[in-house]
């Protein structure tokens, strides 16, 4: 199930940041958002996270009510399942195994799971990751790691949206391109070299 916002407005004071009618994240999708500074990407991302309610409008995510008796029914309907990775994202003062357990909300398949995931965000196993500058301030290596666990999450259903000032390995990933600019969404498509095999073969002369 796609995870979707409709007539989505979002003012501060006087000042509307954006108004967007209408977005799409499907599973498996991976969609790099560009935007210059101040124009709303991360507001963006955390109202689709459900971490921040829009002026107006609307996404699919479930309600809290819904969200809890879910747990209770221990089912995951809709796209519940959002994890936002925060720039500088928030750890308990303890080691990265409790950090990570933390995560799972105690419920580790084994200690193999946890060191694996190496992170929350990648051990929640979200229906839908939206990273907020991941890679600021990485090495080449570690972005190629990040790269390759986003990969891993795409391959098993996740949808990922990817804020980013430059291309690197993360980004590289991503099919699908938004820009946010003067309060609008828009997607732009990368130019790529489409090769053909179905010309007719020439007749010769």
């Amino acid at each position: 199930m796609a995870l979707t916002a409709h007539q989505l407005t979002m003012r501060f004071g006087e000042r509307q940041l954006f108004e967007i009618d209408r977005l799409a994240i499907a599973p498996g999708d991976a969609i790099w958002l560009h935007g210059a500074n101040g124009v709303g990407k991360t507001t963006l991302l955390k109202i689709l996270a459900g971490l921040l309610a829009p002026t107006r409008g609307h996404t699919n995510l479930p309600g809290r009510w819904q969200q809890r008796l879910n747990r209770l029914l221990k089912r995951d309907l809709g796209p519940g399942r959002v994890t936002y990775l925060h720039q500088t994202p928030y750890l308990f003062d303890r080691t990265v195994h409790d950090n990570v357990a933390w995560a799972l909300d105690k419920q580790l398949g084994s200690e193999i799971r946890v060191f694996e995931a190496m992170a929350r965000a990648w051990a929640l196993q979200p229906a839908f990751l939206l990273m907020d500058e991941p890679t600021a301030n990485l090495d080449t290596h570690s972005v190629a790691l990040m790269a390759a666990l986003a990969q891993d999450l795409r391959e098993h259903g996740s949808g990922l949206v990817v804020i980013s000032h430059q291309s690197n390995a993360l980004t590289d990933l991503c099919e699908r391109q938004w820009t946010l600019a003067r309060g609008q969404l828009q997607e732009t498509t990368p130019l790529k070299i489409i090769e053909r095999h179905d010309f007719k073969k020439r007749q010769p002369l």
